[in-house]
């Protein structure tokens, strides 16, 4: 959720250059220009601008302005859904230029999303890094259910998987990948938002390592990626003995009786949902969703920063609409009243209510 552009160049690419072709890039995506858009990225290919610096120096710098664009209220969703799919389609392109030879000389890959992620682009984008760099890459794409991953693995015998989680709350079942792609004796690389901007959250579920682009995970991936060799004590309460405490299960497994009890909660303590639609009340639900998607994995990693900063995120988008944060705090406030027994999840529900007091002050409730 980070607001910072912190694109770089490869070596020996003029900057200038490359900020040209994004500028043009970013103008055709934007016109939903699909033909103009191949022709910024071939021509710039043809005039030597090397491929990977195109992959990761102007087509990733140009979905990352897209999100912020989206959440600034900028964009509709509908705009960044075409957006996206024009990247999507100008990476395939782009690596099927004539011009472009590989030859598979590293070894064989699975890169992957944690089940539940949806988020490909930063995947797909990795794999052709990859294969220019001489591995063969067996991309499965968004959402991939840990069975499957395994039984890819145990088909096709990669020498790593890259495991791509772009939003937290899909930490859970990267960590079920995690351990079970160890288990079948294959390292895994971990990449992507999701797994906190240090990394942190990669190392605490027990990644083999953690990449902060792609080619920093090229780079651990040519000097070998090992498979951690663990103890039978790394068991999941030996790497997240806070889950003892069954707070994150109860939240998990009572989700919809939060959103549900929230909502109504809601409808007495803010007038002007008395006049809502009926879609504007299944948004509202939705939004709830999510408040308690990320309460349950900031239980699960125990980590409160997680959830107060999606929160802050969340009033950010909500202020860029002219929707009112108002309701955030009696949000937090009628879950903590459902949650009341539980001590760590009231930790992150205070911390959150201040966060969103500093921030907006008349969002008191």
């Amino acid at each position: 959720m980070s607001r910072t552009d912190h694109t770089t160049t490869g070596p020996g690419v003029d900057a200038a250059v490359v900020e040209s072709v994004r500028d043009r890039l970013w103008e055709a995506v934007i016109d939903a220009d699909e033909d103009a858009a191949v022709g910024v990225v071939f021509e710039a290919l043809d005039d030597g601008v090397p491929a990977e610096d195109l992959l990761l120096d102007v087509i990733a710098a140009v979905q990352r302005r897209v999100g912020v664009e989206w959440a600034d209220n900028r964009l509709t969703v509908a705009a960044e859904h075409a957006a996206t799919a024009i990247n999507d389609r100008v990476i395939a392109a782009l690596v099927r230029h004539p011009s472009l030879t590989r030859e598979t000389t590293a070894g064989r890959l699975a890169v992957a999303c944690a089940d539940g992620e949806w988020h490909a682009l930063p995947a797909r984008l990795l794999a052709e890094v990859l294969r220019l760099r001489g591995w063969r890459v067996d991309f499965l794409g968004a959402q991939v259910p840990t069975p499957h991953l395994i039984a890819h693995l145990h088909r096709h015998g990669p020498d790593a998987v890259a495991l791509s989680c772009s939003i937290s709350t899909r930490l859970p079942t990267a960590h079920a990948a995690i351990t079970a792609c160890q288990a079948a004796g294959v390292p895994v690389l971990a990449g992507g938002a999701g797994f906190g901007p240090d990394g942190r959250y990669a190392r605490l579920l027990g990644a083999d390592a953690w990449a902060p682009d792609a080619r920093a995970a090229a780079a651990h991936l040519e000097e070998g990626l090992r498979l951690t060799r663990r103890t039978p004590r790394d068991r999941l309460f030996d790497q997240l003995p806070h889950l003892a405490d069954q707070e994150y299960t109860m939240v998990v497994t009572t989700a919809p009786q939060l959103v549900g009890a929230t909502v109504a909660g809601l409808e007495k303590r803010v007038p002007a949902m008395a006049s809502y639609t009926e879609l504007q009340r299944q948004h509202t639900s939705t939004d709830i969703a999510h408040i308690v998607d990320f309460l349950a994995t900031a239980l699960y990693v125990d980590d409160p920063g997680l959830f107060t900063g999606f929160m802050a995120w969340t009033a950010e988008v909500l202020d860029a609409r002219g929707v009112p944060v108002d309701s955030l705090q009696p949000t937090l406030e009628l879950l903590g009243a459902q949650l009341q027994d539980f001590p760590r999840t009231q930790r992150m529900l205070s911390a959150a209510r201040d966060t969103l007091h500093a921030t907006y002050p008349r969002a008191n409730g």
